[in-house]
């Protein structure tokens, strides 16, 4: 087993007494086995890093993305979300193994490269004739090296049902519930160190019917997998449900079984007092997209209340057609401003936001015993970020210098113990191939 030694780094742990200080951090194969202050102990072979001038973060994780938008980015750039997605659906229609893997590998690339060490995903277009496109952004994930849990989107109320969405891309919902468990039966791996679990994710309340709601949430806790979906996202949405199941969507999503500490929401900007209440009362979770909320004029999530009430909230950038930039630090600022512009500064501090990146996102995923913070038996996932060139130098708080500043260039990413990013460079795939093929497929998609 390789063993990697990080010397004189400022570590922020996120350890239970969220202990900070200028240490090391060793990690022997895939675990860390040594977090303290002072110079480490001697290891033979081992690879040391210096890390003077650096801040070392336990890995973000990334708790809500669409990879295969990756190809459609730039679409609908001043429309609201119903406006955007009659525009891209119809393009999504039309991808395949092939655009979903260029798609998948580029946009994971994307999130390496910004401290990301997990993410989850959540694909629901399945295209008659399109193949095996979990299959193709599993291929991808292993292949960029990053800790997946695909989350087996679907639909089944397409246009002639009165939904949104193409009936080209619909299914039918035995086939759906058969399709998961078969993804469940392939890949679901639950060991503590497992690089790849299976959540069970119907799109949204308009693109689903309750029925595949209800029969999916069975199947996910019959299996022992998190359950996913997008909900509370837009007014438009709010009052599509009234008129339609005659309340909101918490309250349609709480009568299908959809609430628990198995379950998070993408988005979830426009709950109630009462439903705030309710979330933290489940300890129902919620993926927090703070750019692609503002993107889409969506509005901004009610995170500090949220987090005070007792409900988890991890951060997300959501699809990369409604977040170009695809960056998980870039979310951690976002998160940090957005909450202050909405509750004034004390609402959200830096190190809440780093928590939501990091701790909030493994509780939400259900990682929490193997993931988000620097101590001795969890995962070798972690981030060494410089803190000492000229957008941060003079910034006496790390931790601020990260959040609050531009993005700081990225050491160092070690993923399960294997270092992905060095000095800013993937290790595992080559970036200037893959915006050449970027290109390609889109070109093709939009031909």
């Amino acid at each position: 087993m390789a063993t990697i030694v990080i010397e004189g780094a400022y570590l922020a742990t996120l350890d239970p007494e969220r202990r900070e200080f200028t240490g090391h951090v060793v990690a022997e194969g895939n675990r860390i086995v040594k977090v303290g202050p002072g110079p480490a102990p001697a290891y033979d072979g081992a690879r040391v890093v210096d890390g003077r001038g650096c801040l070392v973060t336990p890995g973000f994780v990334n708790t809500h993305q669409h990879l295969y938008q990756w190809v459609t980015r730039g679409l609908a750039a001043d429309a609201t979300l119903f406006e955007w997605l009659t525009t891209l659906y119809p393009v999504w229609a039309r991808i395949s193994e092939e655009s979903v893997y260029v798609a998948a590998r580029a946009a994971l690339a994307q999130l390496a490269l910004t401290g990301c060490t997990t993410a989850a995903d959540h694909h629901y277009v399945f295209p008659r004739g399109g193949g095996d496109l979990l299959a193709a952004e599993i291929t991808a994930a292993a292949e960029v090296g990053l800790r997946f849990h695909p989350a087996r989107g679907s639909m089944d109320r397409g246009q002639k049902d009165g939904g949104l969405p193409p009936d080209s891309v619909v299914e039918d919902r035995d086939e759906i519930l058969a399709a998961t468990e078969a993804a469940i039966d392939r890949w679901h791996d639950p060991a503590l160190d497992s690089m790849l679990q299976v959540v069970v994710a119907p799109c949204s309340p308009f693109s689903v019917s309750g029925e595949l709601m209800r029969e999916s949430a069975a199947l996910a806790r019959r299996r022992g997998v998190r359950m996913h979906t997008h909900l509370a996202e837009t007014t438009d949405e709010t009052d599509w449900c009234r008129e339609t199941f005659g309340c909101t969507p918490l309250e349609y999503a709480d009568q299908l079984g959809w609430t628990g500490p198995d379950v998070w929401f993408a988005h979830g900007i426009h709950f109630d007092d009462a439903e705030i209440k309710h979330l933290g009362n489940t300890r129902t979770g919620v993926a927090h997209c703070p750019s692609s909320n503002a993107r889409l004029g969506a509005g901004i999530a009610r995170t500090a209340d949220l987090r005070a009430a007792g409900a988890p909230v991890g951060l997300g950038v959501d699809g990369a057609a409604s977040n170009e930039s695809g960056s998980l630090v870039e979310e951690l600022r976002h998160a940090v401003l957005f909450a202050r512009a909405r509750g004034g500064p004390q609402s959200m501090t830096v190190r809440a936001a780093l928590e939501m990146a990091t701790l909030e996102g493994a509780r939400i995923l259900g990682r929490s015993a193997d993931l988000g913070s620097l101590e001795p038996g969890k995962l070798a996932d972690l981030a060494v970020w410089e803190v000492t060139t000229l957008p941060h130098a003079g910034i006496p708080d790390p931790i601020a210098a990260l959040a609050l500043s531009t993005p700081p260039p990225l050491v160092l990413l070690l993923v399960n113990g294997r270092p992905v990013v060095e000095h800013g460079v993937l290790t595992t795939a080559d970036t200037a191939a893959m915006s050449a093929e970027v290109a390609r497929i889109q070109a093709g998609l939009f031909a």
